[in-house]
């Protein structure tokens, strides 16, 4: 996130400060939220219980869906 892009964790144990969600959870994929002043505000943090569950296509269509579900003054 501190690269303002979007966080493939393919094995959440193996990742260092790993915050779990649910500790069923082994791997996942991040997308960054930003307002209109590209001010970080948010994350689209989605699990699965498998590893490596995640690749470049799931980014850039869950990036795609944050754009369009993503309203910051709404």
């Amino acid at each position: 996130i501190n690269k303002k892009e979007t966080l493939i964790v393919d094995d959440v144990s193996a990742f260092p400060g790993h915050i779990a969600c649910d500790a069923r959870s082994a791997s996942e994929i991040v997308i960054p939220l930003y307002d209109e002043q590209n001010q970080l505000c948010g994350v689209m943090d989605v699990d699965s219980r498998e590893l490596n569950s995640f690749d470049e296509t799931d980014a850039f269509w869950l990036e795609k869906i944050s754009k369009l579900v993503y309203h910051p003054n709404a």
